[in-house]
């Protein structure tokens, strides 16, 4: 079982008390964008087999969204972060460097 610590409230809960929310810094189209542009926002996703940066909310706990980056082949959890934060904390970019020494973070915002 997936067990995740939020990062506002400090609760560490598995994975029955929150929801997922899909992938994590995507970058989002607002008024003018092109077709193109809002066809990639609602239906373009990795799915990687690795390293995965996600969204989840603690329904059952604080109610509030925030990121998780971990490897969708072990489960490994490297660590969560609120959800305003533009980019993985740099820490958690090293702990995933220091196993994955290939891994590259890719802006995408």
């Amino acid at each position: 079982m997936l067990t995740l610590k939020c990062p506002y409230c400090g609760v560490q809960c598995d994975e029955t008390e929150l929801t997922p929310g899909g992938e994590a810094h995507l970058k989002r189209y607002g008024p003018g964008s092109t077709d193109a542009e809002l066809e990639s926002y609602l239906f373009h996703r990795e799915n990687p087999k690795g390293i995965h940066f996600e969204r989840w909310r603690h329904t059952y706990g604080c109610g509030k969204w925030f990121l998780v980056a971990r490897s969708t082949v072990t489960l490994e959890v490297f660590g969560t972060y609120k959800a305003q934060t533009l980019i993985p904390p740099a820490d958690i970019l090293a702990d995933i460097r220091a196993k994955y020494p290939d891994f590259t973070w890719r802006d995408l915002t």
